[in-house]
């Protein structure tokens, strides 16, 4: 064993060691969407008084912190989100109804002299109390920004009961002494000796002064308590306003997601067993293509496993839906690397006869290295640009994807390489070409050899096969229209069970009869029933779910979205803001690291991809929504791999043979990159397939566009992008690459074996 192979042993075991601690050792962070809660995404507006900033949002955040803290919401999350809007979580709430009359109180809290019942004069306001009258109020002179700390008690040594204390900040507290002594001057049960606590224009308690309490004089802070005939529930609710204080400014809710935790429980079973299962026929698949190299690589494969689920859970990524989508297809995209180097290991093996299997291999993870970066990077660029201009589970995704493919990596190149150099240098192992899997040049490769296809002698051919394709995609865009979800169109998707089956026809009408003629009712999985509207806030959900309930028995809520229509036309932007983007970030990657015809055929077939994979879903009526976007970015990323891969043997084998004409060298990369081709696309397939499958009904939108995208994508990189840099190529003046080393070439079809070309 050489120090470098020993270098990569002890650091793959290292790498390993932590890993299985870690995942030992430390729970996963899971999403709402897999345990179930509710998510609020709140915007900030601005006021009369305040601005909607950084500042105030942050102020904001503060006092709904408090707020939710006393709801007594176990692990509550609050962050802020850009300038302006504050992300919510609240896991096991099913019922966010409570939650947002709490937590969305905009109005200010204040303080008032009561001036007694009737017209208020001057600049007071007259509002009803907490028993239906209406009192006249003097202006306001203590805001809640001045409560320090207020909390509910039980006094039960002096038998007042429930009661609620108060304690004011310095300058506040200063000011309630004030206000409390004024009220005091007033007789005994006279309404002007009372002080109003407002919120939202309602007094929401209205004190009065105890008789003890001397004119002029008034209660000191943090010596004053309400008292009353409160009830538990009641003396917490009103400590809870009045702790809660004034939100700096006023907050709307621009989107709301509840998932019931049977849902997301599901969605891990399903997970679980579609990584399993599909991760399984990877394996295997791996194993018969590449024996004995390809078991080594499927033990890399499920420490590769390992390592990127230690990852998320070290660096305490939250854990999707999408995300955990996105672990198990990382798990199909680990293959690749493995493939490029097999692959190129066989042809350097074919090549030199007498090298021995140990070179051979070395050569193979040497020169598959410029095509493992450059399709890894591509990939890298999609998760990153899934992670910035994504929104909530769609970021998940990125990160998961992104940990994953440096995950794959490192699996390939350090531990699936001491594990395979270790084996090449058995004698056992080189003798018997059986065994290894890399001495015999493979199925596929041998076919090719004998058959020697002609690809790329007519590329306008394949041009105008893609053209129909997009032509198809357009037209059923056209025809069928894009069912965009509620996430771009904004509007309220309710998933519900019921305890007796209930047809759409039965709902619809039911529905209809409670006031809910124009809502949308489609079945959703296994007998639920989905309900889509579009203006319909809490209230109106919870009688939507009754009207429901009359019908099927008892009705559970299973997912429910609510998106505002000013955050579905910024999610729709974003979405087309995105794609821009990663057309442009790949085009310009492409024109730097190959030639700029390479880089516009390869975007052109990337479009290509799109065009298709969104006609395909608007023929078949799929919705598109943020997973679909994810999965269309994923689809890029995927594409441009593929391309990557072809390019970067057209460039090498062009660059010793200048003088050749490029159809010629174009159809001789194509034909060598096959072999890779087709055994990574079988690898992702089993993963996705597994998802379609067993993946449940969450996930079976994103593998059918996956899979469709993949599928496309494969056919493209080759029949859409060679074809398109070839025309290109002829139309323009651009000299041939520099000449690279000299050597010499074979003819016929054994160059489809031997030729030493990077994949």
């Amino acid at each position: 064993m050489t120090r470098a192979t020993t270098v990569r042993a002890v650091l793959a075991a290292a790498v390993l060691l932590v890993s299985v601690l870690i995942t030992l050792t430390m729970s996963p962070r899971l999403g709402l969407d897999l345990q179930g809660g509710t998510r609020m995404v709140l915007q900030a507006k601005d006021s009369g008084t305040a601005k909607a900033d950084r500042d105030s949002t942050d102020r904001t955040l503060e006092v709904l912190r408090k707020r939710i803290d006393a709801l007594g919401v176990t692990e509550p999350t609050l962050t802020r989100s850009g300038e302006d809007r504050i992300i919510v979580e609240l896991p096991d709430v099913q019922d966010p109804r409570k939650a947002a009359d709490v937590i969305g109180k905009t109005a200010q809290l204040t303080f008032h002299v009561v001036r007694g019942p009737g017209s208020p004069a001057g600049d007071g306001l007259a509002l009803p109390d907490e028993e239906g009258r209406t009192l006249a109020l003097g202006p306001a002179e203590i805001s809640g920004a001045g409560v320090k700390e207020a909390s509910a008690a039980f006094d039960a040594q002096q038998g007042a009961g429930w009661s609620v204390s108060l304690d004011f900040h310095k300058d506040a507290g200063r000011d309630w002494t004030r206000l409390t002594g004024k009220a005091a001057c007033h007789p005994v049960q006279d309404e002007r000796r009372r002080v109003a606590i407002v919120l939202d224009d309602k007094v929401i308690s209205s004190p009065q002064v105890s008789p003890t309490v001397a004119c002029n004089t008034g209660l000191p802070s943090g010596s004053t308590r309400i008292t009353g005939s409160f009830s538990a529930d009641e003396a917490r609710e009103l400590a809870l306003l009045i702790q809660g204080g004034a939100l700096p400014v006023p907050v709307e809710i621009v989107e709301q997601r509840t998932v019931g935790p049977t849902l997301g429980a599901a969605a891990i079973d399903a997970s679980a067993r579609a990584a399993l299962i599909g991760a399984a026929l990877t394996a295997l698949f791996i194993t018969v293509v590449y024996r004995l190299f390809g078991a080594l690589a499927a033990v890399a494969l499920g420490a590769y496993g390992v390592i990127s689920y230690a990852a998320l859970v070290a660096l305490g990524v939250t854990l999707t839906l999408p995300g955990l989508a996105g672990f198990v297809l990382a798990i199909g995209m680990a293959v690749d690397a493995n493939v490029l180097v097999f692959e190129r290991a066989r042809e350097e093996h074919a090549l030199r006869r007498g090298r021995t299997l140990h070179t051979s291999l070395t050569a193979g993870f040497r020169h598959a290295w410029s095509a493992v970066a450059d399709s890894n990077v591509t990939t890298l660029i999609a998760a990153g640009l899934l992670f910035f201009l994504g929104s909530g589970p769609v970021k998940g995704f990125g990160v998961t994807l992104g940990i994953g493919v440096l995950a794959s990596m490192f699996s390939a190149l350090v531990i699936a390489r001491a594990l395979t150099e270790t084996a090449a240098r058995s004698r056992f192992v080189s003798d018997y070409r059986g065994v290894n899997g890399i001495a015999s040049p493979g199925r596929v490769r041998t076919w090719i050899a004998r058959r020697d296809p002609q690809l790329m002698r007519f590329p306008r051919r394949w041009l105008l096969i893609s053209t129909v394709l997009i032509a198809v995609a357009v037209a059923g865009i056209l025809v069928r229209g894009i069912n965009l979800g509620v996430e771009f169109t904004g509007g309220r998707l309710v998933e519900y069970a019921t305890s007796r089956p209930v047809d759409v026809e039965s709902a619809r009408t039911a529905l209809a009869g409670a006031g809910f003629g124009d809502a949308e009712v489609t079945t959703a999985g296994a007998g639920d029933i989905s309900v889509r509207t579009g203006d319909l806030d809490n209230d109106g959900e919870h009688a939507l779910r009754a009207a429901l309930a009359a019908e099927g028995g008892e009705t559970t809520k299973v997912r429910d979205e609510l998106i505002g229509p000013s955050l579905g036309d910024e999610l729709r932007r974003n979405a087309l803001i995105a794609l821009a983007i990663a057309v442009l970030v790949q085009l310009g990657y492409l024109a730097i690291r190959f030639r700029w015809t390479f880089a516009v055929a390869s975007v052109g077939a990337l479009v290509h991809d799109v065009i298709i994979l969104v006609g395909a879903f608007a023929w078949l009526g799929r919705t598109v929504d943020g997973i679909f976007l994810a999965a269309l970015l994923t689809v890029i990323g995927y594409s441009v791999n593929d391309s990557v891969v072809v390019f970067d043997r057209v460039r090498e084998l062009w660059a010793k043979a200048r003088r050749q004409p490029l159809s010629e060298i174009a159809n001789r990369a194509v034909l060598q990159t096959v072999p890779r081709t087709v055994n990574t696309g079988m690898g992702a397939l089993f993963i996705l397939v597994a998802l379609a499958v067993l993946g449940g009904d969450s996930l079976a939108d994103f593998a059918l566009a996956l899979l469709i995208g993949i599928v496309v994508g494969t056919y493209s990189s080759v029949m859409t992008a060679v074809p398109a840099a070839l025309v290109l190529e002829r139309s323009s003046k651009a000299p041939p690459p520099a000449r690279g080393p000299r050597r010499k070439s074979r003819a016929g079809r054994r160059d489809l074996l031997d030729n030493g070309a990077r994949v």
